[in-house]
């Protein structure tokens, strides 16, 4: 049995920042609210769109302003988030290869799981995915490990023949949280160092790389 791949979608499938970049910015400034470059709204992403309106809400902000960002944010992006997502060059024809070979295949992420839906089927329309699961309810957000197992149980491996594929810190922590290897790719939204502190099965900084660090 070939193992079980759970990818990350921001920053490891998909470059989404502009498009983030642009919603989250219209959502603060038709609240009054300063705006931010996206070397800094890189840094919000990855632990779902409350945190993201949190971090970038002036400090102290009630949860009353953070909700309407949130909203705010999630309607504008709704209507123009293909403006500013695309995948990774690469990314598509090695999907394509790693599914060719056997894999079994799923998306786990912290974004709202009707964008994650969405953007997997419009940016991957060639690719079958046997799970793709977003920010929803039933579902705790990354690290939390619920995610990944029930994708995992999806898949009918055990947790040890699965591996994750992420961008971030938060998803090494959900790998061992799930008791799954993982592949820590430096492509996208977080800095080298800290994933090498949460000590990944392997990293890889080339997307053509990722298939030989899975089978490796």
């Amino acid at each position: 049995m070939k193992q079980g791949l759970l990818f990350d979608l921001d920053g490891t499938l998909v470059d989404s920042l502009p498009g983030i970049t642009a919603s989250l910015n219209h959502a603060l400034a038709g609240m009054g609210f300063a705006t931010h470059g996206s070397l800094e709204v890189r840094r919000f992403i990855g632990n779902g769109s409350w945190v993201l309106a949190k971090r970038a809400a002036p400090q102290d902000s009630p949860d009353e302003a953070i909700a309407a960002i949130e909203l705010a944010f999630k309607a504008h992006y709704d209507l123009h988030w293909q403006d500013g997502t695309e995948p990774f060059p690469g990314v598509p024809e090695v999907l394509a290869e790693l599914r060719a070979k056997g894999h079994p295949m799923a998306v786990l992420s912290n974004k709202p799981h009707p964008f994650t839906t969405v953007i997997v089927e419009r940016l991957f329309p060639g690719i079958r995915f046997d799970a793709v699961v977003g920010q929803k309810e039933g579902i705790p957000h990354k690290p939390d490990p619920a995610g990944a197992l029930e994708i995992v149980r999806t898949f009918g491996l055990p947790p040890e023949d699965c591996i994750l594929v992420g961008d971030s810190t938060i998803d090494l922590e959900t790998a061992r949280n799930a008791g799954i290897q993982s592949i820590a790719v430096t492509w996208g939204y977080h800095d080298r160092a800290p994933l090498l502190e949460g000590v990944p099965g392997a990293v890889v900084d080339e997307v053509s790389g990722l298939p030989d660090a899975i089978h490796g």
